[in-house]
């Protein structure tokens, strides 16, 4: 049965796209963006905990509760970092909302830091 359904999806989208020729119009290239050197710094607001195993279960509460969140791994150390933000106004905003759920779970122990965001080159 699951090959049947996998056979008529391909056939089915194999015909998507006949009706258009190869004159159709091409996408316009996008403006070019602002070189990294010149823009504005970023911020990231980086969540510890206190014990480096708590990384799993603090990013999975993160996830739980709807915070976007990423693990790095920088010269050895494993950090959680949530961001980009274009301002640090909304990474002290974030902090606030991450730092009132923290709260009202009853977590402890967790620090939230805003820090600017490393440049990639």
């Amino acid at each position: 049965m699951r090959k049947m359904a996998l056979v008529i999806a391909v056939l089915a989208l194999a015909g998507c796209g006949e009706d258009k020729r190869a004159d159709a119009p091409k996408p316009q290239p996008a403006v070019a963006a602002v070189p990294a050197a010149v823009s504005a710094p970023q911020w990231d607001l980086e969540v510890r905990g206190e014990i480096t195993q708590a990384v799993s279960d603090l990013s999975g509460w993160l996830i739980e509760h709807s915070f976007v969140s990423s693990v790095v791994k920088e010269n050895g150390k494993t950090r959680i970092l949530m961001g980009p933000f274009n301002s640090k106004a909304e990474a002290e905003a974030k902090q606030e909302e991450v730092r009132a759920a923290l709260t009202r779970a009853k977590k402890q122990n967790i620090e939230l830091l805003v820090i600017e965001h490393p440049v990639t080159q």
